[in-house]
């Protein structure tokens, strides 16, 4: 059988794609995503097999049933690289369970402690050996720029994965004022020489509009092939590099499950995954449609429930809805990216369809879709959402019932789990990220306090990482990951605050090229 290709869900591209150049596009003509010609289907020994391998391995045989045009060879170096000594768990993604068929997979044990590490540490190592694969065959002449939008955890996966990668430079754009202390940190200090970091006024949709915009900018694109021979592509889940490390994760979960006696094999499972771009839920929707015995996808939304309303009503309205700040700000997202792949799957691949409802989205800030799609989508997937009190409830709660400490995030998805889930159903939780990284609200969960709550002085006083340390003195909790405790003593390099205008990121997308060719 000939390589996998890839169409885009908006019809515009002249072409189907190899999966190397999926990677090094990033985003398709026209604004469009690119998604598999070919969805592999797996038979129940095989997704059970694959307990019997290292999670390096479980991706390299997922990654060839996706028949991308790299080796064997090529694919076992990338994710012996990928899953290796970074980790702080050998398993990778170990799952937690916390009794009552609730299973916990984390997936924060990698170097930046957030769930981005695991599709992360793959994308940077795909696109290098794609990029040097499309130069070999004469497709390509230009070196790459990623431009990444982060809502507080991509931005530093992404940099610490494309760190120093030859022939690539990558810039990331978060929304100022909008992440915490930690994540903040964690990406103005940086090393590397070539990573820039922009703060954008506005919150994540402002960067991540403003990120699609340039992309979308044909004379922008022949400024920086003709002015630096520079071509733009993404880290975000917009990637299908990006996205497809996670798919593995929860054809995994399920074969290690069986494997240590959890559950019975063929059983299904339900998955709960905190989500505002719609990208890990949709990695477990291609999951089960690869044959992995999940029955429901439970969405999981913070206060910014646009996800949870579109899976109740199948309207999609942002027409008049407040951007809410809340305790979990990776999920504080009124535009989904991500959808667009699952309703063109579920539109059995109607691109026209996909390409009316996201000019609709843009212009009228709103669609609907029709009976038979919304039909679909609700055969698959259960929503709920959790307000900030809730989510602030549930961390103090599930501590001190199991000596389990979460964050806002997981918090969102655990209760959600909880309020959805049936008797006798096994549910996996996607654990999105480590407590430490948002240790402000989960002094407050602990303490009783409200997120509009301010912390008791000294407290207040205290940096992140300080805080995080009291927090393990007081709980006797796991200590927080050892890149954080560096974080106060390191330079803050990066400080620059921009406008999200499509403008304001060019100018300074070529500031920085032109300082790189200096």
């Amino acid at each position: 059988m000939t390589d996998n290709r890839y169409i885009d869900t908006r019809g515009a591209s002249e072409r189907p794609v190899s999966f190397t150049e999926a990677v090094v596009d990033g985003l398709a003509a026209g604004g469009g995503l690119y998604v598999p010609e070919r969805v592999p289907e797996l038979t129940l020994d095989e997704v059970c097999a694959l307990a019997e391998l290292p999670y390096a391995k479980r991706a390299a045989w997922i990654y060839r049933a996706f028949e991308v045009d790299l080796t064997d060879e090529q694919l076992e170096k990338i994710t012996t690289e990928a899953y290796g000594s970074q980790f702080d768990d050998e398993a990778i993604c170990p799952i937690t369970s916390l009794g009552d068929d609730v299973h916990m997979l984390e997936l924060w044990h990698g170097p930046t402690s957030a769930f981005k590490d695991m599709a992360l540490q793959c994308l940077p190592r795909f696109f290098s050996v794609s990029a040097a694969e499309l130069r070999e065959r004469g497709k390509l002449d230009d070196t790459h720029m990623i431009l990444v939008a982060t809502s507080g955890d991509t931005g530093k996966a992404a940099l610490e994965g494309f760190r120093d990668v030859d022939g690539v430079s990558i810039g990331v754009m978060y929304p100022d004022g909008g992440v915490s202390d930690i994540q903040f940190k964690q990406m103005a200090t940086q090393r590397g020489g070539n990573v820039i970091v922009w703060g954008v006024r506005g919150n994540f949709d402002d960067c991540q509009t403003g990120a699609k915009n340039v992309f979308n900018d044909e004379a922008f694109a022949a400024q920086l092939h003709e002015r630096f021979h520079v071509a733009l592509s993404s880290a975000n889940s917009i990637n299908w590099g990006r996205l497809m490390p996670q798919i593995v994760y929860y054809i995994s979960a399920y074969a290690q499950l069986v494997a240590d006696g959890k559950v019975a094999r063929g059983s299904e499972i339900d998955v709960c995954v905190p989500t505002g771009n719609f990208g890990n839920i949709l990695a477990a929707y291609y999951a089960k449609r690869m044959g992995t015995p999940i029955r429901r996808l439970l969405c999981a939304s913070n206060e910014n429930r646009v996800l949870t309303d579109f899976i109740n009503t199948g309207t999609y309205d942002i027409s008049e809805r407040t951007f809410v700040k809340t305790p979990s700000p990776s999920m504080d997202i009124l535009v989904s990216s991500n959808l667009e792949r699952q309703l063109f799957e579920l539109t059995d691949r109607d691109a026209e369809a996909i390409k009316g409802w996201m000019d609709d989205l843009r212009e009228k800030r709103g669609f609907r879709v029709d009976r038979n799609t919304f039909g679909k989508m609700r055969e698959l997937y259960v929503a709920d959402s959790v307000d900030n009190e809730t989510c602030l409830a549930t961390i103090r709660e599930v501590f001190a019932s199991k000596g389990y400490l979460m964050d806002p995030h997981t918090a969102v998805a655990y209760k959600v789990a909880e309020n959805l889930r049936e008797d006798g159903v096994p549910v996996v939780v996607a654990s999105t990220a480590h407590w430490a990284k948002f240790g402000n609200n989960v002094y407050r969960a602990l303490h009783s306090l409200k997120l509009s709550d301010p912390l008791p002085e000294p407290v207040a006083s205290l940096t992140g990482c300080a805080l995080n340390q009291l927090i393990v003195d007081e709980t006797g909790a796991h200590r927080a990951p050892a890149g954080f405790a560096e974080l106060d003593d390191l330079p803050i390099r990066f400080t620059e605050v921009i406008d999200g205008t499509t403008e304001a990121i060019g100018t300074a997308v070529c500031e920085f090229l032109r300082e790189q060719a200096e």
